[in-house]
Order: C-alpha cells, then structure tokens, then sequence
C-alpha cells in the first residue's frame, strides 16, 4: 500500500449505525464505496472492486476496494486493492482473466488478472485534468496489485474519458480484446481493440440516444441468447446516465442489438429517442419518450451495474451501486456509507416480440462453496381470499433479509399493496402496491421512516406491469435498509433504499376495493 495512503487518516465517524447494515448486500467495513469495479470470477471466488474512499465515508480519494464471495451473498473485505496517489484517483474500470498471456504480465500457465481502470489525474501527473485508460496486474489471483510503468495505455486528452469494461471477443477476424468507454458529457459510448491490452485501436462509437439528459457513465457490452436459443444470440449494451434516469437522478439503461466486432448496431425497438430525449423540446414528450426507454430497473437506488467476467457456465451476473448521486453523501448511516444491489443473473426473454432482458436475483448459493446458504420459511400460506382488508404477515427478523413471494389474481379490487417496515395495522411504511385500474407496480417511501436527511429522498418510484393470466407475481428481499423487488418473473425491477424507525419491524398484506386472490404466499428469512 503506498505512502499516501498510509499518510491519511480515517475521518472521525459517528457511532454505527449497526441496524441499518444489511445482513446480505456487501457494504464496507467502515468506509465509503461507490460503483462496482473489476468484477470477475476467478480459482473458485467471486472478486468484487469497488470505488471506494479508503479515508472517510463520503466520496473522495478515489481508490479499488476489494471484497470476495463464495456465494455472492456473503462477503470478505480485503486491504485496498489499487490505491490513490499524489498523482491519480483510480475511478472505475473491470477485471479480466487474461488466459492467453497476451499482455506478458503472467504466464500461459499462470495467467494474471489485468485491470483496466480509469486514472483521473492530478496536478503532479504531467496528465493534469484528464482521465485516461491504465492498466495493473495481479499474480496472487487479486490480492496484491502492481500498476504498469507504461501507464495510461489509451488517452483521447479528454477531461470525461472513463469507465473502461473490457472482454474478450471472437469473430470473423479472429480473437482480440475490445474495450467499451465513455465520453461521459458527450453521452457517447467508444469501442476500442487491442491483441495485448496495452495498445489499442478506435472501432466505432454509439450515442447519443434515448436517456442522455446526463452524464453517460460505467457502460457494459454481453452476448445472450434469446429464450436460450444458442442460434438467436442478441448483444445487450448497458449504459447508465446521471442524472436523467426515469425514477429522477441516477439509473441504468439498456439497449438491445447486433455487435460485429467493430460497431454496435441497436434493434429498432431498442431506440425510442435516436437524438437523445434531450433533444426533444416538448417536455411532455421528452417524459414519454423517457417512459419508453429500456430500463434495467425503475427504482431511484441501482445505478452502475456492471457483470462479472469470467463467470462460470458463461452466465451473465450483474451488481449494482444501491444508491443515487442525487443524496448519496448524506445517508444516514455510519461509519459505512452505501451498499451494492444483490448479485442478478440476466438473460434475454422475448417480451411482446422483442427481446428484453429479464433479472433474477441470486439468493440460494452460486459459488464453489459447498455451504450453500439455505432460507428459513416463516410462512407458507394456502390460497385465500383477501377482500377490502389487511393481514398481519411475520415481521421482519434483525440480522436477517426477508424474501416475500405472492402470486396475486387482483380480480376487480383496486389496489394490492404489501406495507412493510410499518409500526402497527395503520401504519403505512414502505409501500408496494399494483393498481389495477392505472396497470402501474408502484413503491412509496414517502413515509419509509427516515426520509428528511435529503429533500430528494421522499419519493413515489412507478414502472408499468402488464399481468400474465390477470395473476400478479412478485418477489420482494427486504433487506435493513433497502427494497427489490423483482415482478413478473423479473420482467420488472425497482430498488428503493429505506431508513425505518427501530420499532418498525411489521409487514402487512392488504386489498382496497374489492376481492383479490392470494394464490401463493411465501415468507422466508436469509442471514
């Protein structure tokens, strides 16, 4: 670890904030953290970096933290990986496993971890107000880190380069590593090659497009099969923006089409703003063209998400930073401050004749581990009937997530709601509902607990649900300070961050005006 880390002290922090801290979302020990980084797969652990401030609990003296799994819900954090200098922050970038030894660093038989991260850098750099493409590597399977002597490896002399997600393509002209990055304020994605991640070559780039009222940052680039068709095989491109996302600040968008191994070419449904949404004047039409784009999740606190590399079975497993740069320095939380989403695997389901993606959380064990986690049932219901009343679900457990799953027929009732983290039957809390008449899955946390530490944070997040057999399907993970919820056999997702009162632990089940069918139910809890 270098002398200027060692030459900084940790701020002095309030007392912890323990009943805040989830019990299965990654959070640091003590400090600040942001997007995730460098996420691979590699001798039986999930990796996971992350913008991290290794001094304090806001953000600052950017650096790589360095957490790992067996099962991606449970994790170990290490000494920081890739430190901050008087010459750099290290701001966001990915890991890969380079099996080829294309970039010399390791050997054919001990391949080194590479990353490729963003230097941002300093007055002292020779490089000043510019972000450019470094390189370090990694011989212990990630546990100690050497930056390359040759840094930056790529530079456009730009002051918003950032965000490099590099993978290993193969195609018609052979096999090459391809990088995706942005041009943050010019809402631009930018592909590059190279034979050994140390130079490289421009392909093409994409954008603006869709949501590009903000910054466009930490994009992503991944093959999938459509249904799981291995001859229908679609690229997804992740790019998120802030601010300008659909539930306000910051969020994830996606678009869906061919890559050839030189440009990105999106699915005429995939695009509903060519120009970009800002460049629609009407503002009523900018809102409906910002309803219309491809969201990865319509919650306001999931923002970054980026996919593992290197995963087993080529599965595409995705975390997210749980939070949004609209109040994420004032969480009341301390002295850690933010969290990562769950672990979700993704794939590509044809959705109304177009292919979208759908997600799944992870929560039953994905690693080498052979202790795989296992859920303890609280309740288990028979199907009933719920008119124009309420009912008492088990409270959530301290130390443990809550996993609610509810196959709902509506029928004619008007709203469906689950009220969780509420403090007796009139307490509203957190409020999931579906409103029938507006076909919309609505979460409220205007009254969630904790809501005055930002003007921003009280809020009403909305995403549009079309039933399948007339049946509701969610499943909702309550963790101690966050909501997902995962509808529609993941078709639909929307995370919240919460902040409820100690003594609100209660959950409830309830149906406004008229009858609904509860053909499942299921309480469990997760530590």
């Amino acid at each position: 670890m270098s002398s200027y880390l060692d030459a900084a002290r940790l701020e002095t922090a309030p007392a912890e904030t323990s009943g805040f801290r989830p019990a299965i979302h990654f959070t640091a020990r003590d400090t600040w953290l942001n997007d995730p980084n460098g996420l691979v797969f590699h001798d039986g652990l999930y990796h996971l970096f992350f913008q991290n401030n290794p001094f304090g609990s806001v953000w600052g003296n950017m650096s790589w933290g360095h957490a790992t799994s067996h099962d991606l819900l449970h994790w170990t954090e290490h000494a920081v990986a890739i430190a901050c200098d008087e010459k750099e922050d290290i701001f966001s970038g990915s890991v890969v496993v380079d099996h080829g030894n294309t970039s010399g660093f390791g050997t054919a038989d001990a391949p080194a971890l590479v990353a490729i991260y963003t230097s941002a850098f300093k007055a002292a750099s020779g490089h000043s107000g510019t972000q450019a493409q470094s390189l370090a590597y990694s011989t212990d399977a990630g546990m100690t880190w050497q930056k390359y002597d040759a840094n930056p490896v790529l530079t456009r002399n730009s002051a918003h380069f950032r965000d490099p997600k590099v993978f290993r393509y193969q195609g018609r002209d052979g096999e090459f590593w391809v990088m995706v990055a942005v041009e943050a304020q010019h809402q631009t994605v930018v592909f590059y090659r190279s034979e050994d991640l140390k130079s490289w070559e421009f392909l093409s780039d994409f954008g603006p497009a869709n949501a590009d009222q903000g910054e466009w940052e930490c994009p992503d680039l991944f093959p999938l099969a459509v249904d799981g068709d291995s001859d229908n095989v679609k690229w997804v491109l992740i790019v998120n923006v802030n601010p300008g996302a659909v539930a306000g600040g910051s969020g994830g968008q996606y678009f869906v089409g061919d890559f050839d191994g030189v440009r990105f070419i999106p699915d005429s449904g995939s695009v509903v703003a060519p120009a970009g949404v800002a460049a629609i004047s009407d503002p009523t039409a900018a809102a409906a063209a910002l309803q219309q784009c491809l969201w990865l999740d319509w919650g306001r606190d999931c923002y970054a998400s980026v996919s593992f590399s290197n995963a087993p079975d080529d599965r595409r497993i995705i975390i997210g930073w749980m939070n949004n740069w609209d109040y994420a320095n004032q969480l009341p939380t301390a002295p850690w401050r933010s969290s990562m989403t769950l672990a979700r695997e993704l794939r590509l389901s044809t959705v109304n004749g177009a292919a979208r993606l759908v997600q799944q959380p992870l929560l039953a064990g994905h690693g080498t581990s052979t202790e795989v986690p296992a859920a303890r049932a609280q309740l288990t219901a028979d199907p009933f009937e719920l008119r124009d009343s309420i009912l008492r679900l088990p409270d959530a457990v301290p130390g443990s997530a809550q996993i609610i799953e509810a196959d709902i027929l509506p029928g004619s009732t008007g709203q469906v709601a689950f009220h969780l983290f509420a403090n007796g039957e009139g307490s509203t809390g957190t409020v999931l509902g579906y409103n029938a008449a507006s076909g919309q899955l609505v979460l409220d946390r205007r009254q969630s607990g904790n809501t005055g530490f930002h003007e921003k944070f009280s809020s009403v997040e909305s995403a549009p649900l079309v039933l399948e057999d007339g049946v509701l399907k969610v499943q909702i993970v309550v963790d101690h300070c966050s909501v997902e919820v995962f509808a529609q056999g993941g078709k639909v997702v929307l995370t919240d961050l919460v902040f409820p009162a100690a003594d609100s632990q209660e959950n409830w089940l309830s149906a406004e005006g008229g009858a609904a069918a509860i053909l499942k139910l299921t309480v469990s809890t997760l530590a």
